[in-house]
């Protein structure tokens, strides 16, 4: 698998992480939600480099240009709830991609352990297709590789790019060791060192859900 950590290069998704951070700025959860947004417009113009183009003849006013369009049958899919916000700006951009949604909570055994439950998926088939598997946070990693491996069963992708905008170390380590595969790249915003003892990534930006949708039971 390769990795792609963006902010090692400036640009304004630097600028975007930097607000999805601060915790005054956050504290509004309009901004909040469309600087995740804004993120995930501008990830998802990075991923878009790597896909697969085809050339055809468009016809302007004044003569025939040569352009390039995507030919990749593009999948968005996101995890419950925290995910849909960042999977809007990837449609936002990818806006013929079809969608697909898996919802993966952690269930507690213990203050500080838990378990990793799927229990909802809806999905086309990703058969031949580039799936761009989307979470704005990736603490332990285990969400996104149970996500996927459940994904698999609409079908076996050709293509698979995880995208987050803040990933642990761990999670990074994790994620490569689960997809050794050369068709898997994972896309990451900042790449922070380490978590708590409730796996929350430090520094981070806390719980992304909350932030963008209003604190849950």
């Amino acid at each position: 698998m390769q990795v792609k950590h963006l902010i090692e290069e400036n640009s304004l998704l630097c600028h975007f992480v930097s607000e999805m951070r601060d915790i005054n700025i956050q504290r509004d959860a309009m901004r909040f939600r469309r600087n995740v947004e804004r993120a995930g417009e501008i990830m998802a113009y990075e991923v878009s480099k790597k896909l697969h183009y085809d050339f055809h003849d468009v016809q302007t006013p004044l003569g025939i240009a040569s352009c390039a369009e995507v030919s990749d049958q593009v999948v968005i899919a996101t995890i419950l709830r925290a995910g849909l916000t960042l999977h809007q700006g990837f449609l936002n951009y990818f806006d013929r991609a079809e969608n697909a949604f898996v919802s993966a909570y952690r269930k507690y055994k213990d203050r500080l352990n838990f378990d990793i439950f799927i229990e909802y998926i809806a999905s086309p088939s990703l058969q031949g297709k580039t799936l761009l598997l989307v979470d704005p946070m990736l603490a332990t990693g285990s969400s996104m590789e149970l996500a996927y491996r459940a994904l698999l069963t609409k079908g076996t992708p050709q293509a698979v790019h995880l995208v987050s905008i803040i990933s642990s170390q761990q999670a990074v380590d994790t994620l490569c060791k689960a997809f050794p595969e050369d068709n898997v790249t994972l896309w990451v915003a900042a790449i922070d060192p380490e978590l708590n003892d409730h796996a929350y990534i430090v520094p981070g930006l806390g719980d992304a859900g909350d932030l963008a949708y209003g604190e849950k039971l």
